[in-house]
């Protein structure tokens, strides 16, 4: 047993030897490998120090290898343009009519391309190929801007407006096809534009070109309208007051209209949108200036007639305004310019209403003569006439009336400025009529306040004033019942009804004379008085035979005197020239005087005579038919 054990012993201790002995070989070989490691590390610092600098130039090489093919590629760029021009040059000289139109704004495009690449080169040596290369660009635009005008010119033949506005058809507008072509010259020629421009405005040739051409066509389309808007402005009788619709200015307003918005829609396909406004008006503008100059020869036809033509100056404002609002609504444009050519017709309008007033009341204060029947004179039916005239206008009116303010047409000086911009928006509210009754009415009070004044130095007799007062007054409120003047001066009633009293008084002055005739004494403390009330109390025999002689010579004076004067006033009645209604009522009012006064005086007194009829020419039958017959 002990021998194998020692032999084992044996065997793992020589073991145990072999690992000592390899552990101290490795130890030997990492010192060895530490210490090639110091070397190599020491060997490498020496490297990394002498090929440091060798590494950096070799970065600053490649850097600069790299900024050397970017400068190459950049001249060849720079070239590029210089070579492309020799290639459009070709296409550009030749001209759109003998190159397809697409092509030839290719070549265009590319043109105005190179030219911004060598602007922005921005090389001295570049400076003789931009100004070589803009002279091509400058012709190639200037050929597409004669295409542009071209085509314009080909769809510019003026119109006949009335054929569209009296068949009701809308304006010829260019073709969908023509305003492409247009659109797409305009891009071309204005990115060109802006390469040419030697400033910061931008000055598109296609825009003049475009307010150029179709502006005269606007202007000599419309033409004939605003010579007939003149010419149908003549009068062929002096005195007679403009009619309403009679003057071209409505139909001249609506072929603007037509024709403008026609061309709004021609413009917006064709210009960029901010660009719709500005090339609008400039293509408008022409025609603006013909139609201002259309309504100062109106103007000053209507100063020269303003009494009669003032409602053409009314209806102007109204058809002109109107216009402004729907082109303002339609195009952004157009609202000032009309504003301003309606100024000197608006002034002559506010001038008209001062110088009605005062027409009105130099027109009584002229008069050398009244009709002595006590008739009504042109001046009431005239004045009259001018204010159921005037109805029509109700909207221009209410505008202009609001602008001089409540009784300013009674002065010389208006409230608002001729040189700010009136409202074109007309609303005739409660406001407007008020302003138009105050103005009928100072009317009205200057026409009988004058009339009546005249009354009392050319006609004899407070009778006949009366009865030409009267009259005056019954037109004046027949002319307002039957016209659009009854729902705006209801107010005015009371004063109407104050001057047909005054009337009245005046006529029934002249009948107390037969009233006074009529008129007895009668003695309270005498035993045979009359009894009151009662037919009984009247009995005629018994009263005349109580009378003494002086007593009977006295009524039977009263008769006569009562006689002359009935009959003459009677007479007098007849010869007057009374309207209707004033026959009728100045009747009415003689009869309720006279017949009970003249009843109660034939009952009693009718017996004077006897039944002779020498003194008592009238029973009560024939004094009522007498005063019947006076209505």
């Amino acid at each position: 047993m002990v021998a194998p054990r020692k032999a084992v012993f044996a065997e793992e201790s020589a073991e145990v030897e072999v690992l000592f002995a390899n552990m101290e070989k490795l130890k030997n070989l990492t010192k060895k490998i530490q210490g090639s490691l110091n070397r190599l590390e020491i060997s490498g610092k020496s490297v990394q120090d002498a090929i440091g600098p060798i590494y950096g130039n070799t970065q600053k090489l490649q850097t600069t290898n790299s900024n050397i093919d970017r400068i190459i590629e950049a001249i060849d760029r720079i070239r590029e343009p210089l070579d492309q021009r020799s290639r459009e040059e070709r296409i550009l000289r030749a001209g759109p009519r003998k190159v397809p139109l697409q092509d030839y704004m290719g070549s265009l495009d590319r043109t105005t391309q190179a030219l911004s690449d060598l602007k922005r080169s921005n090389l001295r040596s570049n400076q003789q190929a931009v100004a070589e290369l803009s002279t091509l660009l400058r012709t190639g635009t200037k050929q597409l801007e004669d295409v542009f005008r071209e085509i314009l010119r080909d769809d510019a033949r003026p119109v006949e407006p009335l054929h569209y506005i009296t068949k009701q058809l809308p304006f010829p507008t260019l073709s969908s096809e023509t305003t492409s072509k247009l659109r797409l010259i305009n891009s071309h020629v204005s990115a060109s534009s802006v390469q040419l421009s030697q400033n910061d405005v931008r000055e598109i040739p296609t825009e003049k070109i475009y307010h150029e051409i179709r502006g005269d066509y606007i202007t000599t389309s419309l033409r004939n309208l605003a010579a007939a808007s003149v010419s149908m402005a003549r009068k062929t009788t002096a005195d007679a007051l403009y009619r309403q619709g009679t003057n071209g200015i409505g139909t001249y307003a609506q072929g603007m209209e037509g024709i403008y918005l026609a061309e709004y829609e021609n413009i917006c396909p064709i210009f960029a949108r901010d660009e719709w406004g500005t090339v609008c008006a400039a293509t408008c503008q022409s025609s603006l200036n013909e139609f201002s100059k259309t309504l100062r020869e109106l103007n000053t036809h209507i100063q020269k007639n303003l009494m009669t033509d003032c409602f053409l100056a009314y209806e102007i404002i109204e058809i002109v305004s109107n216009l402004s609002i729907r082109l303002e609504s339609r195009t952004g444009e157009f609202k000032y310019p009309i504003a301003d050519s309606l100024k000197p017709i608006r002034e002559t309008a506010k001038q008209s209403l001062t110088k009605l007033l005062e027409d009105t009341r130099s027109r009584v204060q002229s008069l050398i003569a009244l009709p002595m029947d006590g008739s009504t004179i042109p001046v009431t039916s005239d004045t009259m006439t001018k204010l159921q005239t005037l109805t029509v206008y109700l909207s221009p009116l209410s505008s202009i009336m609001t602008s001089l303010g409540d009784g300013g047409w009674s002065t010389n000086v208006a409230s608002a400025s001729s040189s700010s911009i009136p409202s074109l928006n007309f609303d005739v509210g409660a406001d407007g009529k008020q302003l138009f009754a105050h103005y009928a009415s100072d009317m009205l009070d200057s026409l009988l306040s004058n009339l009546e004044t005249k009354s009392r130095t050319l006609l004899k007799g407070r009778s006949l004033q009366g009865v030409f007062i009267a009259n005056n007054v019954a037109v004046i409120e027949r002319m307002i019942r039957s016209s659009e003047l009854e729902p705006l001066m209801t107010s005015y009633g009371s004063k109407l009804e104050t001057w047909r009293k005054k009337g009245t008084a005046m006529y029934l002055d002249a009948w107390r004379e037969p009233s006074a005739h009529l008129l007895d004494v009668q003695y309270t403390n005498r035993s045979n008085r009359p009894q009151s009330g009662g037919v009984a109390s009247t009995d005629s025999s018994a009263i005349v035979k109580s009378l003494g002689s002086k007593d009977k010579d006295a009524i039977k004076e009263k008769f006569k005197n009562f006689n002359a004067s009935f009959d003459d006033l009677v007479t007098r009645h007849r010869s007057y020239k009374m309207e209707r209604e004033v026959r009728a009522q100045l009747g009415r009012e003689v009869q309720n005087i006279i017949e009970p006064l003249y009843g109660r005086f034939w009952d009693r007194y009718h017996e004077i005579d006897k039944g002779k009829g020498k003194y008592v020419k009238y029973d009560k039958s024939q004094l009522a038919s007498t005063l019947a017959g006076l209505g």
